[in-house]
């Protein structure tokens, strides 16, 4: 790479780009607003249809939509039905609405999974100890499927991050940009642009696998000890009848001395 292309790496501009900094900056709005969006969305659903146990299902195969349809298509269709838009903020639009659609299934369907399959003899439990509806949900529903939930988070905020490349293509910033400016140059004879398409994917990586990496920190912290030594009991064990503690079916009575009946 020459002079030119590290100077685009300190921050200059370099052809009619922002530099890295000001790319990477966007590539996080992009991939954590919509994020941040979809867990509004699917949390609640997905807690409300696990404890309720009704219209699961339904919900998850209304999510998978945006699954089933490529997000190439899906920004596509919206930017041609926002063209001529004139509200505030509207060429935003295609890019949050395709990322929002890809990014709450994993979340519905983890949010779901996980508050559905805790165990009824712990809800038993809990309820004949006088839980209320919201006080199971909040105290022992959430707190025993959050390792699948944060699984759910983790898995869609990679995607969009991996996937907010695709606002450069309607004209927005970002890692895409760099990667869309270099293919429309022509890698085959550029090496400049070999060089800036091959940052923007670099780039792009690096951001998925810190993304992957703060949210597995993330889910540490917020996932309760006493859950994750028994998921690591449970992966040590193989099954929660091998990981689980013996004990003994009866309490035993001290032996009586002998003569004491005499």
């Amino acid at each position: 790479m020459d002079a030119e292309v590290w100077a685009w790496l300190r921050g200059t501009r370099f052809l009619g780009m922002e530099g890295v900094p000001s790319l990477v900056a966007e590539h996080l709005v992009y991939a954590f607003l919509p994020t941040g969006i979809a867990m509004l969305i699917a949390l609640p659903v997905g807690l409300w249809v696990g404890h309720t146990h009704r219209g699961g299902e339904i919900a998850v195969n209304i999510a998978n939509v945006g699954r089933a349809v490529p997000s190439f298509g899906i920004i596509t269709l919206a930017y041609i039905a926002f063209l001529g838009v004139e509200a505030a903020g509207s060429e935003y639009a295609p890019v949050y609405l395709t990322l929002v659609l890809m990014a709450v299934p994993p979340i519905l369907t983890n949010t779901y999974v996980g508050v559905r399959e805790v165990d009824p003899e712990v809800l038993d439990a809990a309820r004949g100890m006088g839980l209320t509806g919201w006080q199971l949900v909040r105290r022992v529903e959430i707190p025993m499927a959050m390792p699948v939930i944060m699984a759910g988070i983790r898995t869609s905020a990679v995607q969009v991050v991996a996937t907010a490349t695709l606002a450069a293509y309607v004209g927005l910033g970002g890692l895409g940009r760099p990667i869309f400016t270099g293919l429309a140059i022509g890698v085959q004879f550029n090496p400049q642009a070999r060089a800036i398409v091959l940052t923007g994917v670099v780039l792009v990586a690096v951001l998925a696998v810190l993304t992957e990496l703060g949210l597995g920190r993330l889910e540490r912290l917020v996932v309760p000890r006493g859950i994750q030594e028994r998921e690591s009991a449970l992966a040590v064990g193989g099954s929660g009848a091998d990981a689980a503690i013996a004990l003994p079916d009866e309490p035993t009575e001290p032996a009586e001395p002998e003569g004491a009946g005499i």
